[in-house]
């Protein structure tokens, strides 16, 4: 009987597809209990974009306008332009129509072509993309493709546009990141610093980030400079996730250890250990709130979501847990803020999408889909949420209150 040999990359992947696959069989969900005081989201405020052929894994609205961009399993990423006013079914006879961007020509069920990350420019006229097959692919907001970006040697799992928008920050399977130049598609400079698998990536201005990985390190990384500038090392198990707070002084950490920590660029040591879950920690996000921010005045609060089933959100000051946020049943795998901090959606293997106050930690809408949820993200307004689904599905929906 023939042997079949693995790398280490196509392990990976497995394991990867496995975290997007295992969620819950239809009989396992469970319902919310009638006393509560959130409002069901009816699906006439809702609008289903159809068109990918495999689960959605992830989707990101244009920084300045309708459209809303969407990365699949099917190979495609897809650009859908949202008319303004109400979504659901007084527009359902005009579906809003998409752009393809195909990632190869051919057969489309190769799983190397899996769109595995996206991001908008801060201009929303130009989407970047990455690929199971390792290249990044600079695309045009009417869906033409710009630019290849072609050195990693193993699949992207975060791909991100510095604020001035002339460069694109990569994270791959390959250990590396990469600065890229945004007009010429030319590595500026490749960091080879990690031991395994770069899982997250995250600019702190235009020159500077940080990058996480399954060798449990973050490291913090400057252009031009041939070594880490800061180590934060405290993770017993890979680190899923880092972001940068508004004013790029604190660093958010998540990981398998069922911790998330709050890193500050004053000190070797971690701020803040945030030990209330107890599972893995999938994300987290910084609210949009505090200084350097349009909601100056409002408390800076950061959301971790575990699979664990539960949110938690932290006051950022003290270190400790505000609220705790228990309506979901599976794993939840995305949460977003609305851009006045006020709301925080969440999306979650249940097939349930819950907002929430921040003020409270009430839930006040629901939105029950069919699939598994793998993202959601508002609108500049702040009056519409997306979800992608693993049920090949997008879906916008009315937020107003």
């Amino acid at each position: 009987m023939a042997t079949i040999t693995i790398t280490s990359c196509e392990m990976n992947y497995l394991v990867f597809r496995y975290l997007h696959e295992s969620g819950p069989e239809p009989m396992e969900i469970t319902t919310a209990t009638s006393s509560s005081t959130f409002s069901d989201i009816p699906s006439s405020d809702v609008t289903i974009l159809e068109g990918h052929t495999s689960e959605v894994f992830i989707c990101a609205w244009s920084p300045t306008g309708s459209l809303l961009a969407s990365g699949s399993g099917d190979s495609t990423a897809r650009i859908w332009t949202i008319p303004e006013g109400p979504c659901g079914s007084s527009i359902q006879n005009g579906t809003p129509k998409a752009l393809v961007l195909k990632h190869f020509k051919g057969r489309t069920n190769e799983k190397s072509k899996d769109v595995t990350t996206l991001d908008w420019n801060g201009e929303g006229t130009l989407l970047a993309t990455g690929s199971y097959d390792g290249q990044a692919r600079i695309w045009s907001k009417d869906g033409e493709l710009r630019n290849t970006l072609n050195k990693h040697k193993g699949p992207i799992f975060s791909l991100k546009w510095n604020k001035k928008g002339d460069c694109l920050l990569s994270g791959s399977v390959d250990k590396t990141a990469i600065i890229w130049d945004a007009k010429t598609g030319e590595s500026k400079q490749q960091f080879e610093f990690h031991s395994a698998p770069t899982l997250d990536v995250d600019w702190r201005n235009n020159v500077s980030f940080a990058t996480c990985s399954t060798d449990k390190m973050i490291y913090v990384c400057k252009f031009g400079e041939n070594r880490p500038i800061k180590t934060f090392s405290g993770h017993q198990d890979e680190v899923n996730a880092i972001k940068w707070d508004p004013t790029g002084t604190l660093l958010a950490s998540c990981s398998d250890d069922f911790t998330a920590k709050i890193w500050s660029m004053k000190q070797d040591r971690c701020l803040h250990d945030l030990k209330e879950h107890t599972k893995e920690i999938y994300t987290i996000k910084w609210s949009p709130t505090g200084s350097g921010t349009n909601n100056p005045n409002q408390q800076l609060v950061l959301a971790s979501a575990s699979f664990d089933s539960t949110i938690k959100l932290w006051d950022v000051d003290q270190g400790s847990q505000l609220f705790s946020l228990t309506s979901h049943s599976e794993p939840v795998y995305s949460v977003a803020f609305s851009p006045n901090g006020e709301y925080l959606a969440s999306g979650s293997f249940d097939r349930c999408l819950h907002i929430w106050s921040v003020k409270d930690g009430s839930l006040v809408k629901t939105y029950r889909g069919s699939g598994g949820i793998f993202e959601v993200c508002w609108n500049r307004e702040g009056d519409k949420v997306a979800a992608c689904f693993s049920n090949n599905t997008v879906c916008v929906l009315d937020f107003r209150m």
